[in-house]
């Protein structure tokens, strides 16, 4: 399917979406698994606590003692203790915290309401019974649940998985990601430009942009404005679940990237969107994986990336994402200019003022406007037909970093 129709950016991704399914399951190990997805539920391969254990450094006791009552003590029971010592009535029992409570033990008195000596313990008040005692099982019974399918692993859920001794997780696949750039006028960032060139900057911002997911992006080079060169690039590029090409998507003559993947089989899903940047965005896919051509600017790169691409790799490693999900209501700081037939997007600097999202949008003096790009932690949304916005005035905003560690 081809079409020069602009298709709205909900629209476009409702195409994309039929194509966003989990990649297939793999076991991976556990240290390695951090923001993926589990794709099978996981249980509890033991009692948590293992027996019943004391919550609290102090004494164990086998009856009740009130304030003013003194008994003997006739042992210690540090942590990793064997839980198979007996208390005798009349005497109590230095334990800590975590250690197995000793059988006929009914409570634990905190070290804080006792004075002792070495052979004495004088309680400064009582407990009930039951009192600081962990009971076996209390948290989780070997066999109970522990994380569901689709939970994605956080730092928390990989120490939890460490305590049940699940080395091999079984997780949705990360996806495999390539990047190509084309141009006759693109040059590597290393190399001094002659009149006329310009450095590719597209290269290290998707390796951040992946790298922020969890994932490695294979950069595959740049590709002369050549059809058979092209060919033979973007046909190895294939091979990759998610092929991005920077470039070559608009409609000049020397744009060849959507005729290229139509002669590699590739399904058209769209070729322009309505926003702004970034209108001329291509997205297809094939039997192996999607393709997604984005436009040469700097800006329509980052708009089409954080609009489209990252939640189609969110989705194939089984997270829950769509076209702008995840946007917040701010209030404006800054103007915010109107938009005409197509949806537009700005950078902003956002941050919190007294549980307030605070945001100031930058103008960009173009698609071309790096700088302004660059400074951004949020994407504004001015929806199309929408009038100018003025200073305190609520706005959409998708988060682009973490905004509480760009704060100041």
């Amino acid at each position: 399917m081809t079409t020069d129709e602009w298709i709205s950016p909900e629209g476009a991704w409702l195409r994309l979406a039929e194509h966003c399914s989990p990649l297939g399951p793999e076991k991976t190990d556990r240290r390695s698994t951090l923001g993926q997805v589990l794709a099978e539920s996981l249980a509890a391969t033991v009692d948590i606590p293992p027996a019943d254990v004391s919550a609290m450094d102090g004494f164990a006791v086998s009856e009740e003692v009130a304030a003013g009552d003194r008994l003997p003590i006739c042992g210690i029971i540090p942590a990793g203790s064997s839980p198979d010592c007996e208390i005798e009535r009349g005497c109590a029992m230095r334990i800590m915290t975590g250690a197995p409570i000793p059988r006929g033990a009914d409570r634990v008195v905190p070290v804080e309401q006792t004075t002792s000596t070495r052979d004495e313990v004088l309680f400064r008040s009582g407990t009930e019974a039951g009192s600081h005692i962990r009971r076996q099982a209390e948290i989780q019974r070997r066999g109970d649940p522990l994380l569901p399918a689709g939970s994605m692993l956080t730092a928390g859920g990989l120490g939890l998985l460490a305590t049940h001794g699940i080395a091999s997780v079984p997780v949705y696949r990360r996806p495999r990601v390539a990047f190509l750039a084309t141009g006759d006028e693109v040059v590597p960032p290393d190399t001094e430009p002659l009149p006329g060139q310009l450095r590719d900057s597209h290269t290290d911002f998707l390796l951040a942009a992946c790298r922020s997911l969890g994932l490695e992006l294979e950069p595959l080079g740049i590709a002369a404005d050549r059809p058979q060169e092209l060919r033979e690039k973007i046909g190895a590029g294939l091979e990759a679940d998610v092929l991005l090409i920077g470039g070559g998507v608009s409609k000049g003559e020397y744009d060849f990237v959507e005729g290229v993947l139509t002669e590699l089989g590739c399904e058209l899903l769209f070729d322009a969107v309505a926003i702004q940047p970034g209108k001329p965005l291509v997205a297809a896919h094939h039997p192996g994986g999607l393709v997604f051509g984005l436009p040469g600017n700097p800006a329509s790169v980052m708009a089409g990336f954080f609009l489209f691409v990252r939640p189609t790799l969110r989705r194939l490693m089984g997270l829950q994402d769509s076209f702008w999900h995840g946007a917040l209501a701010g209030e404006l700081t800054a103007p915010l200019p109107a938009a005409k037939g197509r949806d537009r997007f700005l950078t902003a600097e956002v941050h919190f003022q007294d549980g307030h999202l605070l945001v100031a949008p930058m103008a960009p003096k173009g698609s071309h406007d790096l700088a302004a790009f660059a400074r951004g932690t949020g994407l504004v949304r001015v929806r199309a037909h929408s009038p100018e916005a003025r200073p305190g005035q609520a706005c959409e905003v998708l988060p682009l970093a973490n905004w509480l560690s760009t704060d100041g």
